[in-house]
């Protein structure tokens, strides 16, 4: 089963209504079983438009990062980062 994986890219334009959306986020990630490979960091924009923030979780599955995004936790996590940042999140499967 191949492993599934959330990423964002992500400019933070309120870092303290962010910042509490990223508590929440983290307990949900750990909660489902995430693990965060990529979460910020120093990075080159080699095509295309960049963003600041990019972040990449794995899951053991897709179904499980399908879970951990639709979670209650996450989305009330998610709620308290409405109007703090302007992102896109995606789902992707990985490589068998």
């Amino acid at each position: 089963m191949p492993k599934g994986y959330v990423i964002a890219r992500v400019t933070v334009t309120n870092p303290e209504a962010y910042a509490e959306y990223a508590k929440g986020a983290t307990e949900a990630i750990r909660q489902y079983g995430g693990r965060p490979l990529v979460r910020g960091g120093a990075y080159e924009a080699l095509e295309g438009p960049a963003r600041a923030r990019n972040v990449v979780i794995e899951f053991d599955s897709v179904e499980q990062a399908k879970r951990y995004y639709h979670s209650p936790e996450y989305q009330a996590a998610k709620a308290k980062r409405e109007g703090a940042c302007e992102a896109e999140f995606v789902l992707v499967e990985g490589a068998e």
